[in-house]
């Protein structure tokens, strides 16, 4: 299941996981928030004392988006002046 909240700023991602009864222990919900310039990614650690958070680039958003559909190996994004 996941929520989507437009802010002032930015729009905020929840991520809320969902499992059978007695199937496995849930993960804590993982929050993205995207600004005109960065992405981030939030997500409380399991103690619950501290937020984990990543901090993605644009460009950064840009290569892991398509690193996820390549196969293993180095790669450098060209940018193209057409």
């Amino acid at each position: 299941m996941f929520t989507i909240e437009h802010d002032f700023d930015a729009t905020v991602i929840t991520l809320i996981d969902e499992a059978e009864p007695n199937t496995r222990p849930l993960n804590e919900d993982v929050v993205i928030l995207t600004f005109d310039d960065r992405v981030v990614v939030e997500q409380m650690n399991p103690e619950g004392d501290e937020v984990a958070r990543i901090v993605f680039t644009l460009q950064q958003l840009t290569e892991l988006r398509l690193a996820l559909n390549l196969p293993e190996g180095n790669y450098r994004l060209e940018n193209r002046s057409d």
